[in-house]
């Protein structure tokens, strides 16, 4: 193990951001040792990102100063960061949808042979990469083609690529299974025991006392606690956040199926086989599975934004297997997506507008046109319903956190009242307060009679809210469980394709 240093690896004083209409740190102090796990937590919008960017160059602080290694440093740019040797994991990930898994890897810092890019070494080293660090990912696929879940992977590799001395990772486990999870902490810790820092920006309570040394706290763009993860609990860290007591881990009580919303049958396209499966009024059907296996491309496919190769797809008893996106909303499907950047949102629009999205055609359309003051008054309805922080309506959605985008959507969907609901990772990336509404809301919607069908890669998301687990394995279903036989190690079983007991649910 490398001796500790005397200096810090970090050491941000009185850093101070402000946007219009927001102060988003607040003379902020942050030291981060050599050879620590350093978790940053507070609820969205409390300026984790923020302070991150400000680290990393991507924004220029107001006030206050930065050393690294005990130097006053200046950045411009990330690539001043990277060259003092910080690597960055974004939320909202940096690839080259165009270019393959190698070349993002690589990039910028590529195998060269006889002056020119190696690319067989390059595919060779995401390999090797990924067999080490149980992150697997084929080297030749192209970026834009992956899953989310997939993609996250590659920023990850791309970090370890580049070998950083103090390593920012901004929700690095969002799309990993609870195993992937382990394997990444337990990369961390060896990373940190050779004397490697990390500064890891989380709202997963589990990882962050299993795998952090330390903890700051920002509530409102101020540090509310400094903490010693061996002398502190799950309940004082998400009071700090939040302000208040906050219930974790809660089970919601099942709901009271009725009648069958939607009923698949045989459903095939490029990455899922013979798909079969109901989801009935009052009732949140979960699916469980490894990134990677099939449940985005199902739900895709039901929103109709993939082709369906075979089988039937109906709503409400109404066949909409070939159905188009707009038709499939105007029948009665809401849907939320993983993707909340290239799907879900229009960033560079106004929260207003994101807000009434779907709405246009319906509940906020008058003669055809689009009344600006009802626009308006629907935007502060859901602003307040889910506790979105943004400036004003009339900002751009862009300026939102990732958290504040994802309350957004998951807002503007629950509104249009659809007796179904498509939900993938409805709390990826949001704080832990906003986790709780967002469930509440989730089984208020179940309880008035809508069907929920749920894709989360937190599974203590599905068994909380779940009243069937589906198990998605290679494109198929493959194990159904009723919600009190659906636990973690029975699920995490059947994931990784393990046999379990199926449970059989007469429908």
């Amino acid at each position: 193990m490398t001796p500790p240093r005397a200096e810090p690896a970090v050491e941000l004083r009185g850093i101070t951001k402000r946007f219009p209409g927001t102060l988003a740190n607040d003379a902020v102090d942050l030291t981060v040792r050599h050879g620590e796990i350093h978790a940053l937590m507070g609820e969205n919008g409390a300026g984790k990102s923020t302070l991150m960017s400000v680290l990393y160059g991507m924004e220029l602080p107001d006030a206050g100063t930065i050393r690294v290694d005990g130097r006053d440093v200046d950045f411009a740019s990330p690539s001043d960061a990277m060259a003092a040797g910080l690597g960055m994991v974004h939320q909202s990930f940096k690839l080259f949808g165009s270019l393959s898994v190698a070349e993002n890897v690589v990039y910028a810092a590529e195998p060269r042979r006889f002056g020119l890019v190696d690319r067989a070494a390059a595919r060779r080293r995401v390999r090797e990469l990924a067999a080490e660090h149980g992150l697997a990912v084929d080297p030749d696929a192209r970026v834009g083609d992956l899953p989310v879940g997939l993609r996250q992977r590659v920023e990850i590799l791309k970090l370890l690529h580049r070998g950083a001395r103090t390593l920012i990772l901004d929700e690095p486990t969002a799309v990993l299974t609870p195993a992937e999870a382990d394997a990444l902490f337990a990369v961390l810790k060896s990373l940190a025991a050779e004397g490697r820092t990390v500064i890891l920006v989380t709202h997963k309570l589990r990882e962050v006392l299993e795998g952090s040394d330390r903890v700051t706290v920002l509530r409102d763009g101020r540090v509310v606690a400094r903490l010693v993860t061996s002398e502190t609990s799950a309940d004082e860290i998400a009071a700090a956040m939040t302000g208040r007591a906050v219930e974790l881990d809660r089970v919601h009580a099942p709901g009271t199926p009725g009648d069958v919303v939607l009923e698949v049958s045989g459903l095939a396209t490029d990455a899922v086989r013979d798909v079969d499966l109901t989801v009935r009024a009052g009732e949140i059907v979960g699916i469980a599975g490894v990134a990677g296996n099939g449940q985005s491309e199902l739900i895709e496919a039901l929103a109709g934004l993939r082709p369906v190769g075979a089988g039937h797809v109906a709503l409400q008893g109404e066949d909409i297997t070939h159905a188009s996106a707009t038709e499939r909303r105007l029948k009665g499907l809401a849907y939320v997506p993983e993707d909340r950047h290239a799907v879900g949102t229009a960033p560079d629009a106004s929260v207003a507008d994101n807000l009434a999205m779907g709405h246009h055609r319906t509940s906020l359309s008058s003669r055809g046109l689009l009344p600006p003051t009802a626009v308006r008054a629907h935007a502060r309805r859901l602003v307040e319903r889910f506790g979105i922080k943004a400036s004003a309506p009339e900002a751009s959605a862009s300026a939102l956190s990732g958290g504040n985008l994802q309350k957004l959507l998951i807002g503007r969907e629950l509104a249009h009242d659809a007796p179904l609901l498509l939900v993938e990772q409805p709390t990826r990336g949001v704080d832990i307060g906003a986790i709780q509404n967002i469930h509440d809301q989730l089984i208020a919607y179940r309880d008035a009679g809508h069907a929920v069908l749920l894709v989360s890669a937190e599974l203590s998301e599905i068994r909380g809210l779940a009243d069937r687990v589906l198990v998605m394995y290679e494109g198929r279903i493959t194990a159904t469980y009723d919600k009190d036989a659906a636990d973690e190690r029975t699920l995490g079983l059947a994931m990784a394709g393990g046999s379990g007991k199926q449970v059989e649910t007469v429908d």
